[in-house]
């Protein structure tokens, strides 16, 4: 069996992606899904290197790409902790995430209260 996955990126004269959307050819969902950002991350086992795709569309808010890169933080723990199971690590990077979006709140309530 096999599955595809297929994104289309719509772009500007600049470029810059205004519009992202995929689908899956084993999905029950029969239309395409809109997203506003997305990582793709592919393993070169033969080079040892990771290839990857970060795009993002112009109307991306700031708070929308921290939560965004939360929870691909968080994905990346668990997927790391089935893999290896190395909880140990894992919950470091749990840490790591929670860190990261709590200082990024922080920034952002002190840029309100400076009216910014």
């Amino acid at each position: 069996m096999t599955s595809t996955i297929s994104i289309d990126v719509t772009l500007d004269p600049d470029k810059i992606p205004e519009s992202i959307q995929w689908e899956a050819s084993q999905s029950t969902v029969d239309q395409k899904q809109k997203a506003k950002a997305m990582t793709l991350s592919l393993w070169d086992g033969q080079e040892k290197a990771a290839m990857r795709i970060d795009l993002w569309t112009k109307d991306m808010m700031v708070d929308e790409m921290a939560d965004f890169y939360y929870q691909n933080l968080m994905g990346l723990a668990d997927s790391f902790d089935r893999a290896t199971h190395q909880q140990e690590l894992a919950s470091d990077l749990r840490r790591f995430a929670k860190d990261f979006y709590q200082k990024f709140r922080d920034h952002q309530q002190k840029l309100a209260e400076k009216g910014l």
